[in-house]
């Protein structure tokens, strides 16, 4: 029998990259015991550099009761990893025989009653699940970068998930402390991935095409939606935006302009120039500064933007 969301003491996150770690980060943070499966031991410095790296800011966010570093264990055996836990939180590298084979050796080693939910960021459960003898349990849980920051994550199942282990999962999600949403639809990139993908394919439109330099973009999404966004989203932004009429008006008003040349979906071709250009420029906007230092400032304003955010009115 599955134990309740609400009861879970002993969370296992497998792999040792920025989201297996930042989730590691997150879930200890929130109190949980941690058993971090790497896949080789000399991934624990890298592991533990985005850990050491979140605390910080998971601290000021504010920790769980009983929450510590000491709640983390790391191995390299998956079967001693996966031994105690309540729910599984897989972050292996994103292709689809590494996922598959580890899907059907977790189906043979875990107790059945077990949630094991995937990072995955574009990778179909129904793909995923293929080899599984237990693909009922196996669902997308699909965070956003940094995990132990950012809220979101995105739910969804495969062809052979039962409902039931995905109304655990959304249940166990928002005990955490995530905002997880469930797809009504199976799609590549998700919700949020896809959103930012539209985004990503403008930008690199108006670079290729000499329209605007990667600091151009950048300085207007943070002077310009992004703040806004960040508090009320996109769909909201514009009802708000245009008054009582909300996005009636919005619609009415503006409807025209979808007809208008304003965007391009179709991604440009990446060519050397266009690719050495957006490295330039980021590596220009950087000027030199340290990964884990750029990392560590973006944490500390989103954890502003978080406080913000969530201030009562």
């Amino acid at each position: 029998m599955r134990i309740a969301s609400d009861q879970v003491k002993h969370v296992t996150s497998i792999g040792a990259g920025p989201i297996g770690a930042g989730w590691a980060a997150h879930f200890l943070a929130r109190g949980y015991d941690v058993t971090a499966y790497l896949h080789h031991k000399d991934e624990e410095a890298t592991f533990m550099s985005v850990v050491n790296t979140a605390w910080p800011c998971l601290i000021d966010l504010g920790l769980a009761a009983g929450a510590s570093l000491d709640r983390l264990v790391i191995t390299d055996d998956l079967s001693a990893a996966v031994k105690d836990a309540d729910f599984i939180q897989e972050s292996a590298p994103e292709r689809l025989p590494i996922k598959q084979d580890l899907y059907e050796t977790l189906g043979r080693i875990t107790a059945p009653e077990v949630v094991i939910a995937s990072s995955t960021s574009g990778l179909p459960m129904t793909d995923i699940q293929l080899k599984s003898s237990t693909p009922d349990r196996c669902v997308v849980g699909h965070p956003f970068n940094p995990p132990y920051l950012l809220p979101l994550v995105e739910v969804i199942g495969g062809d052979k998930t039962a409902d039931e282990a995905l109304d655990w999962v959304m249940a166990f999600y928002a005990d955490a402390g995530k905002e997880p949403i469930r797809l009504k639809k199976e799609i590549p990139g998700f919700i949020a991935t896809r959103l930012q993908e539209a985004l990503w394919r403008e930008a690199l439109h108006m670079v290729a095409n000499g329209e605007a330099s990667p600091e151009d973009i950048d300085r207007a999404l943070r002077f310009g939606p992004a703040p806004r966004m960040a508090v009320q989203g996109q769909c909201m932004a514009f009802h708000v935006a245009c008054g009582a009429g909300g996005m009636a008006t919005n619609l009415d008003q503006f409807g025209p302009a979808l007809k208008l040349p304003w965007t391009r979906l179709e991604a440009p071709e990446l060519t050397p120039e266009l690719r050495n250009a957006m490295v330039d420029g980021c590596n220009a906007m950087a000027a030199g500064k340290h990964f884990e230092d750029m990392a560590a400032d973006r944490d500390r304003r989103i954890v502003a933007i978080l406080k913000a955010a969530n201030d009562p009115l």
